[in-house]
């Protein structure tokens, strides 16, 4: 779809991005009228060092947001077909859309958050294969950083003052997979992986599609992606780097075997990740790796029993539980996400915070909704 990149050079803070006293970061949403984008204005409205400045939607102009997102209608915001100068814009449009913008962007200073994939792999070989475009951008994806604070919190704050600014935001499925799989990943530990993840309709956008319809999705499990769903290449990619910075081997990282599955629930990922470790292992060696790995995590909790989506339902809360069955020898590590916070707007807001030198728990930190 096209868009405009109308940010003024120097608009940005070039740089240090940390606010200044007494003011608030100039934001902006290009894709603001989907449900990320709709998240998006509904968390940043409330963030104590935003402005939301500008809304950039498809084919709309000074359009009232309530018209397409009629809860948001209290905010005043309006869709326009450009944006005012910025500071900071998310992106949250169709891969192949936003590494068309991004240079301009980066050009104007502005610290971009990109939420769809276009930044979120380090190669440029690898989106043909699973995205199916020549990256156009390809020079800016070494200083991309992938956008999971948990793994990548001091290459985000580095960002604070570098030019360009630019992170990758993860995807829904690799957030909750991650989550539940980075300790074993640092411990050396994953031999085999097969992952069942499933996830609520929201995770498939807003447009309308036949297979989303209520009368297909009700009362019905889909499983699909079979043979590679694009998500694969970045759980692929930071498995291998954890176990690389950690200077051990993930025989199971190389080719995961992962297959997501459609439920008739409107938000949610579940992530089970089933493993068969490279050696011997126990359940007091698995609760102290993850009581290390997320022990200071404001946003992860390590539970004793499984978890359920219910339990994180609108907040940008994860929760991840592991255990081991003595009687197999696999490991099962689990992780929930709301597919549209912590999966998606929330996690870019926490990485935004981050880049920004904010509290990581700046406008984020309402508690789930139940039941």
């Amino acid at each position: 779809m096209p868009v405009s990149t109308s940010v003024e050079p120097g608009a940005a803070i070039a740089t240090d991005r940390r606010p200044g006293a007494g003011t608030r970061i100039r934001v902006g949403i290009i894709g603001a009228t989907g449900y990320v984008g709709a998240e998006l204005i509904r968390l940043l409205s409330r963030h104590p060092d935003v402005e939301i400045v500008g809304l950039q939607g498809r084919a709309r102009d000074a359009e009232p947001i309530g018209a397409t997102h009629a809860h948001l209608a209290g905010t005043g915001l309006e869709v326009n077909a450009t944006l005012p100068p910025v500071d900071a814009v998310f992106l949250a449009l169709p891969h192949g859309t936003a590494a068309t913008i991004v240079p301009a962007l980066a050009a104007a200073g502005t610290a971009i958050i990109d939420l769809g994939p276009d930044f979120r792999l380090r190669d440029a070989a690898d989106y043909p294969r699973w995205y199916g475009f020549e990256h156009p951008a390809a020079d800016l994806l070494d200083g991309a950083v992938y956008g999971l604070p948990e793994l990548h919190r001091a290459e985000l704050a580095s960002l604070r003052s570098a030019d360009p600014a630019i992170v990758g935001a993860p995807g829904c499925y690799p957030t909750a997979t991650l989550l539940a799989l980075a300790p074993l990943a640092r411990a050396g530990l994953i031999g085999d992986l097969v992952v069942d993840a499933k996830s609520g309709v929201s995770g498939a956008g807003r447009e309308t599609k036949p297979e989303l319809m209520f009368g297909e999705v009700n009362e019905s499990v889909k499983a699909y992606g079979l043979g590679g769903h694009r998500h694969v290449a970045e759980i692929e990619q930071e498995l291998a780097w954890l176990g690389t910075t950690s200077g051990v081997a993930n025989p199971g990282t190389k080719a995961v075997d992962f297959l997501p599955h459609l439920i008739p629930m409107t938000r949610g990922i579940l992530s089970a990740c089933h493993v068969r470790p490279t050696r011997a292992t126990d359940q007091a060696e698995l609760d102290a790796l993850y009581a290390e790995a997320y022990g200071g995590e404001p946003f992860v909790s390590v539970v004793a029993t499984a978890p359920a989506t219910k339990h994180v339902t609108g907040s940008n809360y994860a929760r991840v539980h592991v255990s081991h069955d003595p009687r197999t020898g696999r490991v099962l590590a689990i992780g929930v996400i709301d597919n549209l916070v912590k999966g998606a707007a929330g996690q870019a807001i926490q990485a935004f915070n981050v880049v920004h030198g904010l509290s990581e728990t700046a406008g984020l930190d309402q508690l789930p909704l139940a039941p």
